[in-house]
């Protein structure tokens, strides 16, 4: 195990620890003072800090950008781009530096179903995946490559793209993520090993949606799996990074641009190829990953 594996390790043990001794201070009679909670509260900082220091080494002088293909069709808007600001998710943990977030807009004079729901203050709560027109998107190798991690059996939560969802999301749900690791936070996920050191990774992947197994060669804008919602995610939306390595606690970002479209600015609308037309769900097909 690399000393940076074991920070994030450890980093992950000093969280547990927090939230099991603030429960137990919470009793009529704690063994301890309360002060003592925050002890590994304190530890956990430092080893983000610590683990996060090769990200903020690599942005001071970084790698050349690679061009790969984009990995939709369609038209999208960009989101949390390293176009406006980086890191572009605000932490370089996870290999997420240079990250982006993509949503599916639907076309000019598409029906009102297909419109992507805004966000609401209060309601409703949450939505279903299929009231989003990126769910199901099918997504594509952005390169030559070999596929060194596929997995997709956690399942598509409903959407946080309301307040109380997201204030959920933000206090609950992404600290229990965080605690549980790498997995947890990109939930189902693919990573394409592109050679010379370079690996792609996509995020929030459709539950079931896999075409291709570990150890797969595929070839640039082969389908690989579909849009979902799983892991850490307000709404069905491409999350996709390029990175040095192929484990996320180790991973160190690396910039990218998408032939044909660059990287687009947060907010900016961009088509890639010819659109789809009508719902994507359903149109998946060959090898399964089980």
């Amino acid at each position: 195990m690399s000393v940076r594996k074991a920070v994030m390790v450890l980093y992950r043990v000093c969280w547990i620890a927090f939230f099991v001794l603030v429960v137990i201070s919470l009793l009529p009679r704690p063994p301890f003072p309360y002060w003592l909670a925050w002890v590994p509260a304190a530890a956990a900082v430092a080893l983000g800090l610590t683990a996060g220091r090769k990200g903020r080494a690599a942005v001071a002088d970084p790698p050349p950008a690679v061009e790969v293909e984009p990995p939709v069709t369609g038209r999208w808007t960009a989101l949390n781009s390293p176009a406006d600001k980086v890191p572009s998710h605000g932490v370089h943990a996870y290999g997420q530096t240079y990250a982006i977030d993509i949503v599916a807009e639907p076309e000019p004079g598409a029906e009102p179903v297909l419109s992507r729901p805004k966000f609401r203050a209060l309601w409703p709560v949450a939505r279903r995946n299929r009231h989003f027109p990126a769910f199901g998107a099918p997504l594509l190798a952005v390169a030559d490559g070999t596929v060194v991690h596929a997995s997709h059996g956690s399942r598509d939560h409903l959407s946080r793209n309301s307040l109380p969802a997201l204030v959920y999301l933000t206090l609950i749900e992404a600290s229990v993520r965080d605690m549980r690791g790498a997995g947890a936070i990109v939930g189902n996920h693919l990573v394409l090993d592109l050679g010379g050191g370079t690996y792609a990774m996509y995020a929030h992947l459709r539950q079931r949606s896999l075409r291709v197994r570990v150890g797969e060669r595929v070839r640039a804008g082969q389908p690989l799996a579909e849009c979902g919602n799983s892991g850490n995610s307000t709404e069905p939306h491409v999350h996709f990074q390029l990175m040095d390595d192929p484990d996320l606690d180790v991973a160190v970002g690396i910039p990218f641009t998408w032939r044909g479209t660059g990287v687009p600015s947060n907010g900016e609308i961009f088509t890639v190829g010819e659109a789809a037309h009508g719902p994507w769900a359903g149109e998946s097909g060959g090898a399964q990953v089980s």
